[in-house]
């Protein structure tokens, strides 16, 4: 059976990927490792219930007890517009890193269930780090498994997050500028 190191963003996400990497033979062990995500009460309600959600499904995950948030905005700041690419390669390069110390067949993430992430650059990136590290990346498209995956979250009522952790994702789902009329200051 070959081992696989899956980052773990939240609870409903792993849902789908567990469960089909579960189906492939893979013994998948889980890495919660995500230093975007704003406010730590935020970081803290995805990691309590990714906690929960692992020991109903007898699931191993290493958690990454640090909030890390300034080492994401050490990363980010100034280059917002590049700011999921710097997030993926922050995330997915933890895992690589680990699934080399730990000995792992591959490494993936449950990123690529969300049909709001950049599959093309997520895979980029993963196969960069994969050649980097030594460690082969797995990609699948997970995301035909998403809305079958939401409605079993919401049935397990697990909390769910409405938006991707960083503090732009949250600023952006509240904040509408207004536009200004030509001739306004």
């Amino acid at each position: 059976m070959k081992k696989l190191l899956l980052h773990t963003c939240c609870g409903p996400c792993a849902i789908h990927p567990l469960d089909e990497l579960r189906s492939k033979g893979f013994e998948v062990f889980g890495l919660f490792y995500n230093p975007n995500i704003h406010p730590y009460t935020e970081f803290k309600k995805r990691r309590d219930q990714l906690e929960e959600y692992a020991q109903q499904q007898n699931w191993k995950v290493i958690f990454d007890e640090e909030y890390r948030l300034d080492e994401y905005l050490h990363e980010v700041i100034h280059r917002e517009t590049k700011r999921c690419q710097l997030c993926y390669n922050m995330r997915l390069k933890k895992a690589a890193q680990m699934a080399k110390k730990g000995n792992f067949d591959a490494f993936s993430t449950t990123l690529l269930v969300s049909p709001f992430q950049k599959h093309d650059l997520i895979r980029e990136l993963g196969e960069n780090l994969a050649e980097q590290y030594g460690v082969p990346f797995y990609y699948q498209d997970f995301r035909p498994g998403y809305k079958e995956a939401t409605i079993k979250s919401k049935e397990l009522e697990m909390y769910r997050q409405q938006y991707c952790g960083c503090i732009y994702s949250e600023r952006d789902r509240y904040y509408r500028p207004v536009k200004k009329k030509v001739g306004e200051r």
